[in-house]
This record gives structure tokens, C-alpha cells and sequence, in this order.
């Protein structure tokens, strides 16, 4: 089987704290509970710590545990541009 590596990308993310400070792409449902759009039209409900990462069409966003952000994600410098 052939093996491939992911592009590096740079993302877009703010960790979600709870409804109230919500953040980009957070959502509310009537009982309180958060959720972000996916790029699939699907609800992804967010609990504290969760990262909320922008999809590439800066519309839609996904969420991702916190184990699994910091192990894929790294800060990306101000200084540096995206290609």
C-alpha cells in the first residue's frame, strides 16, 4: 500500500470556552447547547476546550478535541506568509 503525507496548511482555530463567548461559526441551539456547520451541512455540538477550525471556504467549520489539535497543529508565526 502506498503511503502519503498531508499538505501542511495553515488553519484558522479559536478554542470554544462555552456558549456565551461562542466565537466564530458558534451556534446555539434553543437548550443552550453549542454546535458548528460542517462543510456537510451537518450540526458538530462542541463541548469546553474544544478547537473550532475554519474550513477553506471561511464559511463552514469543523470541531477538534484538544489531544487531537495539539498533536496535528503547531502556532503559525505572524511573520510568516501563507503561500
Amino acid at each position: 500500500m502506498a503511503k502519503f503525507r498531508k499538505k501542511p496548511i495553515v488553519v484558522e482555530a479559536h478554542q470554544f470556552q462555552n456558549a456565551a463567548t461562542g466565537g466564530f461559526g458558534v451556534r446555539t441551539e434553543e437548550d443552550g447547547r453549542a454546535y458548528v456547520m460542517t462543510i456537510h451541512g451537518q450540526k458538530a455540538y462542541l463541548s469546553p476546550g474544544d478547537w473550532v477550525i475554519v474550513e477553506m471556504d471561511g464559511f463552514h467549520c469543523y470541531p477538534c478535541k484538544p489531544d487531537v489539535f495539539s498533536a496535528t497543529y503547531e502556532p503559525f508565526p505572524a511573520t510568516y506568509e501563507a503561500v
